[in-house]
């Protein structure tokens, strides 16, 4: 903030980038970007968010490229011969199939496409999910379970192949197309609806994740005795997010090259957040002692000032009724010595010549 001419104070709107790192590296600028308002803080968390949905968009479709390539392979090699026509698909097997998460690029997959049953269908989903993560391929769509994202994906084949003016077509017209430079605008297409998805998704969970946030940080304001609006301490908690969501956006990178999971992953980002938000409470609440402190001398050296002044006048005043005593003193001395003095020049006293 800073002052304008007419001595009122002025918020300067930052940037984005400087608020990124701001968020980061600079603590005690959190009050000055909360005072930019609620919906400044709501479109950079936003931004933060959609960081995190690219990211992890780009993860998943370097996952779906390398699942293409493991496909086309295991479909000339060990996949039976399958179909399809108006939005329903048919793999010429009396089992179900299943491939392990050991075998697979994508995690476990199911392919089933004789069952009919939404209890069975339930059931290969919770398969997937138990397994951490892949397909299930039914006869009109395909799910999709990635532990990254909540909830399940679908895609509907007559939706997808629509897109693509494909009505019909089997093993080998897949396997062409997979290895044809066509498979472009799939990639294109895949990561903008993706993208979409997980940023709505991700924008929700993050708000939800901040609006906690600023509950603890509002009980942290009670603790410290420090008044706050609590619409203030929600946007200090957008900013607070920002290296939990960087944090999480670096984890999901990894995950794209390297599986792993972080067991207390979710712990460490509420605990980052959480350790941001106190520190810029207390350096606020640091800033609000020092300059109560500054206010109290100020006062103490006005009120110095103030008995100096009045001293200065007690001392000017007894100067001046000390002058006025002596001037009467003197005005009475020479009254008297004016009066001894007639006397002297008046002769001899009354009855003198009896």
């Amino acid at each position: 903030m800073e002052n304008n001419e007419q001595g009122k104070e002025v918020i300067l709107k930052n940037g984005f980038f400087k608020k990124f790192w701001w968020s980061i590296s600079k603590i005690e600028k959190y009050p000055n970007m909360a005072a930019e308002g609620f919906g400044r803080a709501l479109a950079y968390l936003a931004k933060i968010v959609l960081i995190l949905a690219i990211v992890l968009c780009l993860g998943l479709i370097y996952q779906t490229y390398g699942i293409v390539q493991e496909g086309i392979k295991y479909l000339q090699n060990e996949f039976p011969e399958f179909s399809y026509k108006d939005g329903i698909l048919s793999v010429e097997s009396e089992d179900v199939i299943r491939i392990s998460s050991e075998d697979s690029y994508v995690g476990k997959v199911i392919i089933d496409t004789k069952t009919d049953s939404e209890e069975e269908k339930d059931k290969y989903v919770e398969e997937v999910e138990s397994s951490g993560g892949g397909l299930v391929v039914l006869k009109d769509k395909v799910v999709v379970k990635n532990r990254q994202i909540a909830g399940d994906i679908e895609y509907k084949y007559q939706e997808v192949a629509k897109g693509f003016n494909l009505s019909e077509f089997n093993k080998q017209d897949v396997i062409n197309y997979a290895s044809s430079s066509q498979m472009f605008n799939l990639y294109l297409s895949l990561f903008l609806t993706l993208l979409i998805y997980a940023f709505v998704m991700y924008f929700i969970t993050t708000l939800s994740n901040a609006i906690l946030l600023s509950a603890f940080g509002y009980i942290t304001t009670l603790i410290a005795r420090i008044k706050m609006r609590y619409v203030a301490i929600l946007n200090m908690s957008m900013y607070a997010l920002t290296l939990s969501v960087i944090l999480n956006s670096i984890y999901i990178a990894i995950n794209a090259f390297i599986v792993f999971n972080m067991e207390y992953f979710s712990v460490m980002y509420a605990g980052v957040a959480a350790i941001y938000l106190v520190a810029a409470i207390l350096i606020l609440k640091s800033e609000f002692i020092k300059k109560q402190q500054e206010l109290i001398k100020i006062a103490e050296e006005k009120e110095l000032l103030k008995k100096e002044e009045n001293k200065e006048e007690q001392d000017k005043n007894k100067e001046e009724e000390k002058n006025e005593k002596q001037e009467k003193k003197k005005d009475k001395k020479d009254k008297e010595n004016k009066e001894n003095k007639k006397e002297e020049q008046g002769g001899e006293p009354e009855g003198s010549n009896a």
